[in-house]
């Protein structure tokens, strides 16, 4: 069992930064691919970024890449997202989860274990 508890959400302007962190429980975090989805209002969830256990494979959104990284450090069982240049759209509640599997995927129902969540708010 992994539990997940994300922070660093907020309020920012648009073209602002933010950094969001979720800490995992459990001490087979490193074997877990982590991902980072968000769901706007009235919208479905969506795929953002993944990482896979050993920090060697990421994957993107066509809609963040270029502005967002995501990354982990292993030995504080934490993963990362750094949101730059941010836009209106990126609002949302922005999900942390994990994979019981090594690799990344773009696929929200192949994680099995979800954070509950952090609102990303981006001002005009």
């Amino acid at each position: 069992q992994v539990q997940l508890v994300e922070s660093g959400g907020g309020l920012v302007q648009a073209g602002g930064s933010l950094r969001l962190a979720c800490a995992a429980s459990g001490r087979t975090f490193g074997y877990y691919a982590m991902g980072w989805i968000r769901q706007a209002p009235g919208k479905e969830r969506e795929f953002v970024a993944s990482i896979s256990w050993s920090a060697y494979s990421t994957s993107y959104a066509d809609s963040v890449k270029g502005r967002f990284t995501i990354s982990r450090d292993n030995a504080k069982n934490t993963v990362y997202l750094q949101m730059n240049s941010l836009k209106p759209e990126d609002t949302a509640v922005y999900y942390c989860a994990a994979r019981r599997s090594s690799g990344v995927t773009t696929k929200i129902h192949e994680y099995d274990y979800w954070g509950r969540g952090t609102q990303v708010t981006v001002s005009s």
